[in-house]
């Protein structure tokens, strides 16, 4: 299956994500004795899992080959438990699990940033803020945060649907961001993980799948992290800057969520009093000195 394939197949997704979990555990982690001969894949076989979730075998790879779609409470509760998953995993086993139903799709609309929002963003000032979608695309930022994240691009980008920047692909694509994250490992797995939560959330989606495609294809780095499911909700961190313009800096990163729409707010703050402040306030000097 192809990673394209994977975002428009919740039940495959489903398949996959299991068995990854199952591949991080041994019989040993699960408090079961390893028996006969080499074992052929990693980690726990399925009969292993239904053993210790208490449902059959047949139940379980039916569940995990999407075929048991009213799954109750009970045994995902179960399963998770089993495969250790934690908070962000449990809540996407669930939505994979039981996916909505789909509809036949209209040609989706641009989407677009409420005026009150794009008020907000630019009444932050010398506070790096920006809008993402609902696939990552960057749906508005004020300078600061053009400066910061992106200075190399046409800061009216946002504005054409054609041409947005997009987190994930300028993440894997671009070296300015490959540089500008000093830890861009981390930084590249966190984007994975909110990304495979999305796809959960949004089966089927093309313009989502296309962005997995393109990434796949273009980064080998992507591809590989994308076969291993990670998941996780892409909240709150601080993370280490290496600006061409102003050096190191360390910036806490806050998300909030908007209402209804999917997107979400990015604002990117420094300890008051630090030598990250005096970065940012030296990069919003440079930068008006520049426009």
């Amino acid at each position: 299956m192809t990673a394209v394939g994977e975002t428009g197949d919740v039940y495959t997704d489903l398949g996959e994500f299991l068995r990854s979990r199952r591949a991080r555990l041994q019989p040993e982690d699960a408090g079961l004795s390893s028996y006969g001969g080499r074992r052929r894949v990693p980690g726990l076989r399925r009969e292993e899992l239904a053993q210790l979730a208490g449902v059959s075998a047949g139940y379980y790879t039916r569940l995990e080959q999407g075929l048991s779609p009213n799954a109750s409470d009970a045994v995902l509760d179960a399963v998770a438990r089993v495969l250790r998953l934690d908070d962000d995993e449990r809540s996407h086993l669930y939505t994979l699990a039981r996916p909505k139903p789909t509809s036949r799709r209209r040609t989706p609309k641009p989407e677009q940033v409420r005026p009150g929002v794009l008020v907000m963003i630019e009444s932050f000032g010398d506070v790096p803020a920006l809008v993402m979608g609902r696939f990552l695309d960057v749906l508005a930022w004020n300078p600061m945060a053009h400066a910061l994240l992106a200075g190399h691009l046409d800061p009216t980008a946002p504005s054409r649907p054609s041409d947005r920047p997009n987190i994930a692909r300028l993440l894997f694509l671009d070296p300015h961001l490959r540089e500008l994250y000093v830890e861009w490992p981390q930084k590249a797995r966190a984007t994975v993980a909110d990304l495979r939560l999305i796809a959960g959330r949004y089966p089927g989606e093309p313009e989502l799948s296309r962005l997995v495609g393109d990434l796949t294809l273009g980064s080998p780095e992507f591809a590989k992290l994308w076969s291993g499911h990670p998941v996780g909700d892409c909240g709150g961190a601080t993370r280490t800057y290496q600006h061409p313009l102003v050096g190191r800096m360390e910036l806490i990163t806050e998300l909030l969520v908007l209402p209804d729409d999917g997107q979400r707010v990015a604002i990117f703050n420094a300890e008051p009093g630090s030598r990250s402040e005096a970065a940012l306030q030296l990069l919003a000097g440079e930068w008006s000195a520049d426009e």
